[in-house]
Formats: C-alpha cells, sequence, structure tokens
C-alpha cells in the first residue's frame, strides 16, 4: 500500500513542480478557503440532513449513541459530496477577493499578467474537485448510503428493504388484452408484477405474481420458493398455489401445486442484485437498472433513471462552474469579500442553481426534455454566465 501511494504521488509531485510559479502561488492560495468551505458547509448540511434526525431517534426510539455515531460516519461522504462544490464557489470567491482587495491582483496586472491566466489556477483547482467529487459520487456514496440505511434498518428493529435480495418487485408493462364492447383490443399497460420477499443464491422465497394480461381473467401465483430454469427460459414456481378470478364471470377457480412454469424473463434475478433506490446506484448499476426497465416496458421508471445517470456525471461539472463563476467575481479590481460576505454569495449563488437544476430535472423526467439537455443545461447555463463576468472583469 505505501509502494501505491508513492507511485501516485511521485506523478502529482511532478506536475506540480512543472506549474508555473505564479499559478502555484494562487493554487496555495485557494487551499485555506477551500477547506474552510468543506468544513463549514458539511458541518452545516451535516447537522440539518442528519444529527438533529439521530439525536431524535437516540432520545425517543432508543437506538444505541455509538450506533448514531456510526450511521453518522456513513452518511459523512454523501454530505462531503455536496460540500465540494460548495466550497469551491466560496474558496474561489474569498481568495480572489483577498488577493484583489490587498492590490495583490492589480501588482500582477501592472506586470503584464492578463485576468485570464490569474483565473487558470481556479479552473484546476475546480477540476480536481471535479474529479474528486465524481470519485466519492459513484464509488464511495452509494456504498456508504446503503450500509448507514441498513445499519439504522437493523438497530430500531426495522426490515432491512434496501439490502440486495430483499424484498424484491418487478414489474412488466405490455400488451394487454382489454374489452372493448364485444371485442377485443389489446392495450398497452401492466402486464405482469413479481413480488418475492427475498432472494438467496439466485432463488426467490415467499413468492407471489399477478397476472394482468388477459381480457377478462386475473391470475394470482403464490409459491413458496421460484428459481429460474435457464434449460426452459422460464421461472418454475414451487409448491404454492394458483388462483384464477374470471372478472366477467366473477367466478374465482384455485390449484395447489408442487410444480409450475411460467414464461417470464429473468429480470427478477437481476433486480435483486440492484439497490432500489438510484441515489444507493453506481453509473454501471444504475445503467443495468435502467436497460432491465426498458426491457420490462416500465419507460418511465427508465427515463427517470435515464435523468439520474447523465446527473452522476453533470453533478461533479458544477465544481467547475462554481471555480468559474467564483474566481470571476473576486478577480475584480478593488473587490473586498469577508468571510461572512462570501458565505452569503454562495448560498444564494447555490440556492439559485440547485432550484435551476430542480427544475430542469423534473422536465426530464416528465419527458419535456431529453435526459442529456435536463441534465447538462444547468451546467451550459452557468457556464455561460461564468465565461461573461470573467470577460466583464477582465475589462
Amino acid at each position: 500500500m505505501p509502494h501505491l501511494m508513492h507511485r501516485l504521488l511521485v506523478p502529482l509531485r511532478q506536475l506540480w513542480q512543472r506549474l508555473p510559479l505564479m499559478h502555484r502561488w494562487l493554487v496555495a492560495e485557494l487551499t485555506g478557503p477551500l477547506l474552510f468551505g468543506i468544513a463549514a458547509f458539511t458541518a452545516v448540511s451535516l447537522s440539518v440532513g442528519v444529527v438533529f434526525e439521530l439525536v431524535r431517534k437516540v432520545a425517543e426510539a432508543g437506538l444505541p449513541p455509538l450506533v448514531a455515531m456510526q450511521v453518522l460516519s456513513l452518511r459523512l461522504p454523501g454530505f462531503l459530496v455536496l460540500s465540494f462544490p460548495m466550497a469551491t464557489l466560496m474558496a474561489t470567491l474569498l481568495g480572489y477577493s483577498r488577493l484583489s482587495g490587498s492590490s495583490e491582483l492589480t501588482a500582477l496586472r501592472s506586470l503584464g499578467v492578463s485576468t485570464y491566466r490569474m483565473v487558470v489556477p481556479a479552473l484546476i483547482v475546480a477540476g480536481l474537485m471535479t474529479g474528486l467529487t465524481f470519485i466519492f459520487n459513484d464509488v464511495i456514496v452509494p456504498s456508504a448510503n446503503l450500509s448507514a440505511a441498513n445499519t439504522l434498518d437493523a438497530a430500531l428493529g426495522r426490515a432491512i428493504a434496501s439490502e440486495h435480495g430483499k424484498n424484491v418487485v418487478y414489474s412488466r408493462f405490455g400488451s394487454v388484452m382489454v374489452k372493448d364492447g364485444d371485442r377485443l383490443r389489446s392495450d398497452n399497460g401492466l402486464a405482469q408484477l413479481f413480488y418475492a420477499r427475498e432472494s438467496v443464491d439466485g432463488g426467490m422465497n415467499g413468492v407471489t405474481l399477478l397476472d394482468f394480461s388477459r381480457a377478462g381473467q386475473q391470475q394470482m401465483l403464490i409459491a413458496e420458493t421460484a428459481v429460474w430454469n435457464d434449460s426452459r427460459s422460464m421461472w418454475e414456481f414451487r409448491n404454492g398455489k394458483i388462483v384464477n378470478v374470471d372478472t366477467s364471470g366473477a367466478t374465482t377457480t384455485s390449484a395447489n401445486f408442487d410444480r409450475y412454469f411460467y414464461p417470464l424473463t429473468s429480470a427478477p434475478v437481476e433486480i435483486a442484485k440492484l439497490p432500489s433506490n438510484a441515489e444507493q446506484m453506481t453509473v454501471g448499476q444504475a445503467r443495468r437498472a435502467e436497460a432491465l426497465l426498458a426491457a420490462a416496458g416500465d419507460f418511465k421508471e427508465a427515463r427517470r433513471l435515464r435523468v439520474r445517470i447523465q446527473e452522476k456525471f453533470a453533478f461533479p461539472t458544477i465544481c467547475i462552474v462554481f471555480g468559474l463563476i467564483g474566481s470571476s467575481l473576486g478577480v475584480r479590481p478593488n473587490s473586498r469579500t469577508s468571510r461572512s460576505q462570501g458565505f452569503g454569495i454562495s448560498v444564494l449563488l447555490i440556492f439559485g442553481y440547485y432550484l435551476m437544476s430542480f427544475i430542469f430535472s423534473s422536465l426530464g423526467i416528465k419527458g419535456t426534455l431529453s435526459p442529456f439537455l435536463a441534465a447538462w443545461s444547468p451546467v451550459l447555463i452557468g457556464l455561460a454566465a461564468g465565461v461573461y463576468l470573467l470577460r466583464k472583469a477582465s475589462r
């Protein structure tokens, strides 16, 4: 492990030495405000989002304090990810404002250094924070959030619904025969609904399947276990009961069975391996879930996941947007911003940006915008605003 760390640090040290002295100086000036911003925003968001709720559960629900501390530590990476873009905005705004207020940027201008060159170190820092945010958001946060939810539910004695293989639900949409007067016509709707209490070694326990695909009839399968039969490409239900309801004649028939084969895809097995919440999925898991939903005909949920996948790539680039906006505001001549002012300005800009992101995301999920435009439009608008502010500051 130390050897691996050494191999990673050597190229970074060489890259740092290749940077111009002015860039290294400005990056060093931004490091202090960046760390302060990360600590401040993480503390505030963590207190509001988790700490108060955990304290209430310790006092009212009997949650052990050690478990509460464990849940808090597991939720920390998720709030760190949220603080990275905000800290980048605050660091660039405060760092450049301080240098501008002390006339150090004026001295650089007198030496012929352009405003664009002064902003390059801010973009370097923002680029590093973008990479760090993506790594946290895709590698660390999904598993940490899942572990936090499972730890909390286990401590409170609740069923762990979010754990892999628990409470598997799969809906397949497709062609459904419905009565239209005296005729039958095909319509698109919910064809089958599959539920299993748990998945163990590829098999399902406590299985219920509802079939709505036939006109005037509804079928329900209840079985102790079900396994996917590769040779027949069908589900094999074992030790159960089948109930047929004739809705037109209001009659019901039922029969017990030892084995019953039913034609359905193996998607429930794949669904059981994935988290149920998109926030607890990596990009790869979200793509597999989106493909399964699209194959099942659940296009609304598939579209929602496509938006979330694009947002997983778009969200880290907020660091670059905020770095450009913050440095463009701070690099203005005679710009003076205190920490309290910088914190307030950062909160206002962040609130406006996230509100815009929420609106575009809703439009994407609704289908008004494509998933790409829904996720990347706020980024493009923010970059355009940053370029405008930079051009205005360079005059």
